[in-house]
């Protein structure tokens, strides 16, 4: 498959959100329209009902992280959208998931999903002490619908402080997997409770962007863990550092936070709470792949005595219970709302500042793209 899409834009917050918006237009009006047929079938939001849904984020996003807002408006007017479109789209899991639908279980939190396992995403890290090469690294795989992928594309930002970020994400989006100019990077896990739907919290996706906005792993917790939520979210947030870097992996529900640390220098999560949160996690309504995943992958990689690019993808790339697995295909016998597939592999190198992209699943991606998108 081909490499994605390269927005690169530099100025002022509104420049950023002007030019992305410009050079991406046509991507970003298809993966609005797109959205606004999946909101419509999903959770019986017509387009008006989704505007009112974005404008209720607007708010909170302005109070919170004021420089992000300013680059959404900016892609408002640089791909000519609805500002309230753009919005919804950086809340899409808000939407999705904490949008009651009729007959799903878990009150709110049912929204979309018809029964089927949650995607998005099986999520690694590695301690340079565990690192074939010394480095700290993180990597994902990125399950999603595949009507999605060809509205994806790498994001690098270039802003009046000199601070670059680089992230894969689907167009008008701010942010997914992605790492920032200070070898700071994050991955990100979809979880669900029975707080979300909650109102007054800031998207989703900016969440993630503001993490990469942080010159620090402070920072990026800070950002993480003040913002109002809407949405349960996880993130494996890391740093490099000379003297050894650092992982942390967040659990974050609406009102609350948990949070997890290495073990033997290694780091895994999919899409079910691991720590002792008190909240509902509606994977029991579903049960699923997630319930393996990351105990799997933990002990793949425990097998090696160090772990680089090549065990990584390794993992990643494991069939166990295909085809919803670690590597995930689609499954036929899922409601064709449900159908998801590993649509992008990112492999991170927070040392070298470097991500790997591969279109997925990636046991058909080949190597991927190499990006040194700060050199």
């Amino acid at each position: 498959m081909t490499p994605p899409f390269v927005v690169d834009v530099s100025g002022t917050p509104a420049d950023l959100g002007r030019a992305y918006g410009a050079q991406a237009a046509d991507l970003i009006r298809a993966n609005v329209d797109e959205y606004l047929i999946r909101f419509e079938a999903a959770v019986r939001l017509d387009r008006a009902a989704v505007i009112a849904e974005g404008r209720k984020y607007i708010a909170p996003t302005e109070q919170h992280f004021p420089r992000l807002a300013q680059i959404l408006e900016g892609v408002a007017v640089g791909a000519g959208v609805e500002p309230a479109l753009i919005y919804a789209i950086n809340a899409r899991s808000e939407l999705l998931y904490g949008t009651p639908s009729c007959g799903s279980p878990g009150g709110a939190s049912g929204g979309a999903s018809g029964g089927a396992d949650m995607g998005e995403c099986t999520v690694v890290g590695v301690l340079d002490e565990r690192s074939d090469d010394g480095h700290t690294r993180i990597a994902q795989n990125w399950d999603w619908h595949p009507e999605q992928r060809p509205y994806t594309l790498l994001l690098i930002t270039r802003d009046e402080t000199g601070h670059e970020v680089a992230t894969l994400t689907e167009a008008g989006m701010l942010a997914k997997s992605g790492l920032n100019n200070k070898g700071l990077g994050v991955c990100v896990n979809l979880i669900g409770s029975d707080r979300d739907g909650r109102p007054g919290g800031v998207p989703y996706h900016v969440l993630l962007r503001s993490v990469l906005e942080a010159d620090s792993l402070s920072w990026a917790l800070r950002n993480a863990v003040r913002a109002p939520r809407s949405a349960s979210i996880n993130l494996l947030i890391g740093q490099a550092h000379p003297d050894g870097g650092e992982i942390i992996d967040l659990e974050l529900v609406p009102g609350d936070s948990g949070w997890l640390h290495p073990q033997d220098g290694l780091l895994v999560h999919a899409n079910h709470f691991e720590t002792a949160l008190p909240v509902y996690d509606t994977i029991k309504d579903w049960g699923g792949s997630s319930l393996f995943r990351s105990a799997r992958v933990r002990r793949l990689l425990q097998a090696h005595p160090q772990v680089g690019e090549k065990e990584l993808l390794s993992a990643l790339t494991d069939h166990h219970s295909f085809p919803v697995s670690v590597c995930r295909h689609l499954d036929e016998r899922d409601a064709a709302l449900d159908r998801s597939e590993t649509i992008w592999t990112t492999l991170m190198d927070l040392d070298a500042r470097t991500l790997r992209l591969i279109a997925g699943p990636p046991c058909e991606g080949g190597a991927g793209t190499l990006f040194s998108p700060f050199s």
